[in-house]
């Protein structure tokens, strides 16, 4: 994972100002919105949202990691198909990318057939191949209310940023570039100025996190050059 030279900085800053310091598989915790919204805002990779969309610009299927505390999205992707593979390879992305950082906690989907099954088995219990993989990494799943589209309201606006700004970009990883670390956030206010995703993303990070973060590049830096 390689960070910007102003995502370095916020580590640096915030490093040295807070440097003191497995569920049962095939079971989806399900939480009402109002429960979702008692995520601490201030804190990065507390929980993400995660949901699918067909792109009206290239007829792709988009799908992405949205952040829920500072929007930022980890990975993301335009694909062939909406399927759980592709889901989980997203997850697996940021966890690879991220997970020396934090870990993600809470996953927050929908109950599209990529993240949940709508039938039982013989059993009666639910059986699917995302659900294992988070539960397998000791993720907890929350499954938005059904007919309720407030609980993942937040990657639904993502989307819409999507459509009305992918056509100015040649490719998907230039417009996420831009979205992430260019682009101001309008909900993202900090002190009376403005925060991109990215921004949002390192100073919201819990003390600790970057702090470790911040001496393991010292440390790789340090080795780099002996």
């Amino acid at each position: 994972m390689l960070c910007s030279p102003k995502s370095l900085a916020f580590i640096y800053t915030h490093a040295l100002q807070g440097g003191r310091g497995k569920g049962r598989k095939n079971k989806a915790l399900k939480l009402t919105a109002a429960k979702v919204n008692l995520h601490n805002p201030r804190k990065s990779l507390t929980a993400v949202h995660l949901d699918w969309h067909t792109s009206r610009f290239n007829g792709k299927e988009v799908c992405a990691v949205l952040d829920d505390s500072s929007r930022f999205i980890p990975p993301g992707g335009e694909f062939s198909a909406a399927t759980a593979e592709n889901s989980m390879a997203l997850v697996r992305m940021a966890l690879d990318d991220f997970g020396e950082i934090r870990k993600i906690k809470e996953v927050i989907t929908d109950h599209g057939s990529q993240f949940f099954a709508n039938k039982t088995d013989k059993n009666g219990e639910y059986e699917y191949a995302f659900g294992q993989f988070l539960a397998e990494n000791e993720i907890k799943h929350i499954l938005a209310r059904v007919k309720h589209p407030q609980t993942n309201g937040k990657i639904e606006k993502w989307f819409h940023t999507y459509e009305k700004s992918r056509k100015l970009f040649d490719n998907f990883d230039k417009f996420l570039n831009w979205y992430n670390s260019i682009r101001y956030h309008e909900c993202l206010e900090e002190k009376h100025y403005l925060l991109t995703p990215e921004d949002a993303f390192w100073s919201r990070l819990p003390n600790g996190c970057t702090l470790n973060l911040f001496l393991s590049r010292m440390e790789s830096d340090f080795n780099a050059t002996r």
